[in-house]
């Protein structure tokens, strides 16, 4: 059964007020359904209409995501966007596949762009299996249409993870030029590639870009760019958080 939320949880998911959403309901952006008690009607949504309306609305759904992966307390993340285990994920990230295949400028690059997606969500699980802070998965989200991708974990962050390996990291913006510049793990031998370094090889080499943040340090990386850029951020993240264009 479609679970249904009440006006105010789904305020509380969207970040907006009861008022806006029945402003939306009226022109239609966000339809309501009504549920009679007596005289009374109250406004509840189904989560299929949440995701549905998220998956439209790209800026909507971006500032869901950074919430859930910044706030002390994140809001309900619509299980459409929300991988508990790499089960989910794998699932997920076959249909992510299936989607891509209807474009046809990326008939060339669209395993490519798989494969990044993949080792970006498959890194959130490896590196924090038996350590997730509070929330245990990953969100995973895209926009054909905007040809945007983000995925986002609330787990340890590369610099507490990269220390274990690395204990004379000082700060996350060396932690984070580690993970993508060095081979950090026991894979070497995959064929696929060594983690973030190969997210950094397949991005360089193809018209993609990536954001991604860890802690207070954030990386910008386009096709051609050899050197890292990365910088500090004001907004502290705790986990990791990748916001790919294609």
């Amino acid at each position: 059964m479609d679970k249904s939320y009440s006006i105010k949880e789904a305020a509380k998911i969207l970040n907006v007020n009861a008022q806006t959403l029945r402003r939306w309901d009226k022109s239609g952006r966000l339809s309501a359904r009504k549920v009679a008690a007596g005289k009374i009607k109250y406004f509840c949504y189904t989560a299929n209409a949440l995701e549905e309306f998220l998956s439209n609305d790209w800026r909507a759904f971006l500032k869901l995501a950074k919430r859930w992966s910044m706030n002390a307390a994140p809001p309900d993340l619509p299980g459409r966007f929300y991988c508990a285990d790499k089960a989910i994920f794998k699932a997920r990230l076959s249909r992510f596949e299936f989607d891509l295949k209807s474009i046809p400028e990326l008939e060339q690059t669209f395993p490519l762009l798989v494969a990044i997606v993949g080792e970006i969500g498959n890194n959130s699980f490896d590196h924090n299996l038996g350590n997730w802070p509070d929330i245990n998965g990953i969100l995973f989200g895209y926009n054909l249409s905007e040809k945007k991708i983000i995925l986002a974990d609330r787990g340890q962050g590369v610099l507490t993870t990269l220390r274990q390996i690395k204990p004379e990291l000082s700060d996350h913006q060396a932690a984070v030029r580690v993970a993508f510049t060095e081979i950090i793990s026991g894979r070497a031998p995959e064929s696929r590639g060594n983690g973030l370094k190969f997210v950094r090889e397949v991005i360089a080499g193809n018209n993609f870009k990536l954001r991604f943040q860890s802690g207070d340090a954030v990386l910008k990386l386009k096709k051609n760019d050899r050197l890292l850029t990365i910088q500090p951020s004001a907004n502290f993240l705790p986990g990791c958080q990748a916001l790919l264009e294609f």
